[in-house]
């Protein structure tokens, strides 16, 4: 979905300012020190229009919450509702989930959330998927043990293949289901849940915790992904050109 363009972006980047990471490098090892009075430091990848960012946030004030995001059209809509709600346990980063280990030290992260993430569909693309094995191991990297990832998705055929590979890396899945809100609402929605909720769409959600045999980067190359495409749930049909990549 394309992203509606912000009216004067600079200026409300500007008047933000003070919520956003310009160096996160520099704090490598040490965020809980820098921003101290916090037992634990949570990850948002992709945070969008940061609806479930400030909800959560609010909710875990013991925590570091940072809230990353690349569309900067959507950032500043995430930063004035952290801003308009006062919090002081909210930072921004505008950063690609390929670079964590510029950014966080081995073991740092408590709790990394993933909001309905790009699906990428097809098969050539699905290395790019944030569930796929490259990016489980530099989560496994910047995970503690035990620390949590918490995955929600409409879309179906990426969330069962999402579980594959936490299980081939070695994760523990728990509260996995696929229709969260089947009994009514559950937990902080973000904008997009919201809107899918109220047009009867079932959301998935899993929750996979690190152990001692969960892979990491150390682990040597990730798995080559074959016939990886999906049947995206807003209509993504695999190609022909997909089928020969994958034969």
């Amino acid at each position: 979905m394309r992203m509606r363009k912000r009216h004067n972006l600079e200026p409300r980047m500007e008047r933000c300012a003070a919520l956003l990471e310009a160096a996160p490098e520099e704090r490598r090892g040490r965020w809980l020190e820098v921003y101290p009075g916090h037992g634990m430091l949570c990850v948002e990848l992709g945070c969008g229009k940061g609806r479930f960012t400030v909800e959560t946030a609010a909710q875990l004030p013991e925590a570091l919450y940072l809230a990353v995001e690349r569309v900067p059209d959507a950032m500043i809509v995430a930063m004035e509702r952290a801003q308009a709600s006062a919090l002081a346990n909210v930072r921004f980063l505008d950063v690609d989930a390929a670079r964590l280990p510029e950014f966080f030290a081995p073991g740092e992260i408590d709790r990394l959330y993933i909001n309905f993430c790009d699906p990428w569909p097809k098969s050539r693309d699905a290395k790019l998927r944030l569930t796929a094995p490259g990016f489980l191991r530099l989560y496994a990297d910047a995970l503690r043990e035990g620390g949590e990832i918490w995955f929600k998705t409409d879309n179906t055929p990426l969330f069962d293949w999402s579980v594959e590979q936490l299980r081939a890396e070695g994760w523990a899945l728990s509260e996995l289901t696929h229709d969260l809100h089947a009994a009514g609402p559950v937990g902080v929605m973000t904008d997009y849940e919201a809107k899918f909720y109220a047009e009867g769409m079932k959301i998935n959600r899993l929750v996979a915790a690190k152990t001692a045999q969960t892979k990491t980067t150390a682990a040597g190359p990730v798995p080559r992904l074959r016939g990886a495409s999906l049947v995206d749930a807003r209509g993504y049909a695999q190609s022909e050109e997909d089928k020969e990549r994958d034969a």
